[in-house]
């Protein structure tokens, strides 16, 4: 039986988790998996909930973080080669880029027949100063020169990474998009509604709109607080909104909140005010149910996981039209975007779907008809089966 050891960077909550788990525990067409994580942010919450409800132990690699720390990353790559040589893979597959840089060269090292990487997004813009970004590029090309195939979870990442960015060729990427059990947000929603909302104090005729996401810079949180500022001063309806995440911002985006003259309810004792902070909250098909919108205001995203989840609950979107995030949503059709960092516009489109009862009803209606298929968890085991079966086989023809 072929042996796939899978590693990931971290099991923090996100959809390269959902991807290594689901693939983990599904794709039994006649693999057996390894998934090898290495150790998540203080600021980030736990996805272990996650493998844990399907049955899966993970090995942890102690010495890999995200942050590049030469020693600890000699060390996470010399335990990754040892537990190659210990498990003699068929398939090294790798998920985000510390993985991918640590993981692929262990592989290459260790003579593993094929090997495998996912991008579940990319720091070539929005994240880096030009030197250090021009670094990561180029270490890119290098690893997907010593891959056998390259994963992009949409289109639009596969022409960034082949004609943008130059990483490879078109022909050595595979579009296989992420993959959700996304029936539990449709699961008893009305009792988890009504659980979030009297929670949270939010009454009947609030409308409630919620963020979800790491608090750091590139998600850009300023913008949504200072659009949900000018909602509050345009719209009629009463509304409060919802910072779910946790992260370096945190404290930066409460000093925001005060300058713009936003109470806000950071402990979970105070019931009136317009804004609540409430750090990560893993029950997300509780969350998604209770919400009337869901926002993202990123300068760059991969494939935002929150607004495929949003859509399974049937929600209305608002975002910035960057990165990956229109190959998840249909603009015009089940959400508003707007220009990143475009104050006007997305303000406009919050007041929007917060006059417009019909508006947002329907936004959210196509929504959910619009991922229900096309991210179900399934498609994504198949397709990366077909792809395993193709890279083994040539790898066997190229050894005759």
């Amino acid at each position: 039986m072929p042996k796939v050891l899978r590693i990931i960077n971290r099991l923090n909550l996100g959809g390269p988790t959902y991807n290594a788990a689901y693939l983990s525990r599904y794709i039994n067409r006649g693999y057996e998996t390894l998934l090898l994580a290495g150790m998540k942010d203080e600021t980030e919450a736990s996805s272990e909930f996650i493998l844990k409800n399907m049955g899966i132990t993970p090995v942890y690699i102690p010495e890999m973080f995200r942050p590049v720390n030469p020693v600890r990353d000699w060390q996470a790559y010399r335990r990754i080669q040892s537990i190659i040589r210990d498990y003699k893979p068929d398939i090294v597959h790798t998920h985000a880029a510390k993985a991918g840089a640590l993981g692929r060269l262990a592989a290459r090292h260790c003579n593993v027949p094929v090997i495998v990487h996912t991008f579940h997004g990319h720091v070539f813009h929005s994240y880096f100063t030009p030197l250090k970004t021009n670094f990561f590029i180029r270490a890119e090309r290098y690893f997907a020169s010593i891959s056998s195939a390259i994963v992009a979870i949409s289109n639009l990442q596969k022409r960034e990474l082949s004609e943008v960015f130059r990483i490879c060729p078109p022909e050595k990427i595979t579009v296989i998009p992420l993959g959700f059990e996304l029936d539990r947000f449709q699961a008893g929603y009305d009792s988890k509604r009504s659980a979030f909302r009297i929670k949270y104090h939010v009454d009947d005729d609030t409308l409630a709109i919620g963020i979800v996401g790491r608090l750091v810079p590139v998600k850009n949180h300023p913008l949504f607080l200072r659009a949900f500022k000018r909602t509050l001063e345009k719209t009629s309806r009463k509304i409060k909104a919802f910072i779910i995440g946790d992260g370096e911002e945190r404290e930066n985006l409460m000093q925001i909140a005060k300058q713009l003259d936003l109470p806000f309810d950071a402990s979970g004792k105070t019931t009136s005010s317009p804004l609540v902070f409430t750090s990560w909250l893993t029950n997300i098909d509780e969350v998604m149910a209770g919400l009337d919108m869901v926002a993202l205001t990123s300068f760059n995203e991969g494939t935002p996981v929150s607004l495929i989840e949003a859509q399974a609950a049937g929600k209305a979107i608002v975002a910035t039209a960057v990165g990956g995030i229109e190959d998840v949503v249909i603009p015009g059709i089940t959400a508003l975007l707007s220009p990143a960092g475009d104050l006007d516009e997305l303000a406009a489109n919050m007041v929007r779907l917060a006059e417009d009862d019909a508006l947002r009803k329907r936004l959210g209606q196509q929504g959910f008809q619009f991922v229900r298929n096309r991210f179900d968890y399934t498609a994504l085991v198949k397709n990366m089966a077909d792809l395993y079966d193709r890279l083994l086989n040539s790898a066997a023809s190229a050894r005759r």
